[in-house]
């Protein structure tokens, strides 16, 4: 349906304008009055983009999530998007140089967001229909691995055929993300006996030594072939050299593509026993994010998506990635989730993270073509 992008293409500069007003509008997770302005300033835009009024989920110490529908029909797709992002207030500020567009959060995802918005306003203004309801969900706690939009997220998830992230795609090839690792966190905590460090060595017993002795085992839990991977990536412990150090802690992230993998090693992990008879070993965390695990139904959903871009004239793949995202969610229930349908970008969470103009066409109308497939 090229009317759909071509639509787009006469509207590309009202799209950037889009992005823009919402870009500028910082949304830090840990700052909800930011949050909150930003999320107040989506439901005008929404209500003058579509006319949806969006409902909103109160929380305490985060941004209110947002969900509002579009269309009608017997079964539900779910829109899943956040508009939390990693970065203070004016710590980036928006710009556009030659074809590419810059500013906090605009990669990860609030570009993606107003793609989601006019692929909707195509579908409204040409006049055409989806045999679907649409849930459109804004959560506004992503970037904390979604605390309190975790029930929400699932509850919508079990009621839907299908869940499409707005996620960005892959960065450089621009493949949607079809398997995404899992996550688990954990901390270690050791407890030694201090002293002197010249005096007294049958008595006392070092925490560091024992934590460095318990890294070299968790980062031998890695296994590449498998793609998992174990990182210590916080250590701390001590006070003074000549101190032996009664205390130190670790921060472990584990990243796994299979549930089998992953339960595997957290029971490795939380089976650790202390090395030296004077120490004691703490480990507290687990999985925080099951895999997004590809099936049947979401290879159905990418073939879909790979019609319709080539009905708009140009190709996509899809790839498996490290990263995690509120997909992992949703597919661990068992629905099926396309993820990777934001925009064309680069450098998430990085000084340098833009997007590129001249895809948002392209991108938009694959959402709006594969919404209208479903």
């Amino acid at each position: 349906m090229m009317e759909i992008l071509n639509y787009l293409n006469k509207n590309q500069r009202a799209i950037v304008k889009d992005i823009e007003d919402v870009v500028i509008h910082d949304s830090p997770s840990l700052h909800k009055e930011m949050v909150d302005e930003c999320g107040q300033y989506l439901k005008q835009l929404i209500s003058e983009r579509l006319g949806s009024v969006s409902k909103e989920y109160p929380n305490r110490d985060v941004g209110n999530h947002l969900k509002f529908d579009f269309g009608e029909g017997a079964e539900q797709i779910l829109i899943l998007t956040h508009y939390d992002t990693v970065w203070e207030k004016g710590t980036l500020s928006f710009q556009i140089e030659g074809s590419r567009a810059y500013g906090p959060g605009i990669h990860d995802m609030k570009g993606g967001i107003i793609q989601g918005i006019w692929a909707l306003k195509a579908i409204k203004d040409l006049q055409l229909s989806t045999n679907k309801k649409i849930a459109f969900l804004l959560t506004a706690d992503e970037e904390l691995f979604s605390p309190t939009s975790r029930e929400l997220i699932e509850k919508e998830a079990k009621k839907s055929a299908a869940v499409l992230v707005l996620e960005p795609p892959n960065a450089k090839t621009g493949a949607l993300k079809i398997a995404r690792k899992g996550a688990a966190k954990f901390k270690m905590s050791v407890k030694g006996i201090s002293s002197h460090a010249g005096n007294n060595p049958d008595v006392n017993a070092s925490a560091i030594h024992e934590i460095a002795h318990q890294i070299r085992i968790l980062e031998g839990f890695s296994d590449l072939d498998q793609g998992t991977t174990v990182n210590v990536g916080v250590v701390k412990g001590g006070t003074m050299s000549n101190v032996v150090s009664d205390n130190a802690e670790a921060e472990i992230d584990v990243r796994f593509f299979t549930k089998s993998e992953g339960e595997r090693i957290e029971q490795e992990i939380l089976n650790l026993q202390p090395k030296f008879s004077k120490t004691r070993v703490q480990i507290e965390g687990g999985i925080n994010r099951p895999p997004m695990e590809g099936n049947e139904e979401s290879a159905r959903l990418f073939e879909l998506a790979s019609k319709s871009a080539n009905e708009l004239g140009f190709n996509i793949t899809g790839e498996s990635v490290g990263g995690i995202s509120d997909g992992n969610l949703t597919a661990a229930i068992g629905v099926a989730t396309l993820d990777g349908l934001g925009s064309v970008g680069e450098g998430p969470h990085a000084f340098h993270e833009h997007i590129k103009i001249d895809e948002i066409p392209n991108r938009t109308a694959l959402l709006a073509r594969l919404l209208l497939k479903l």
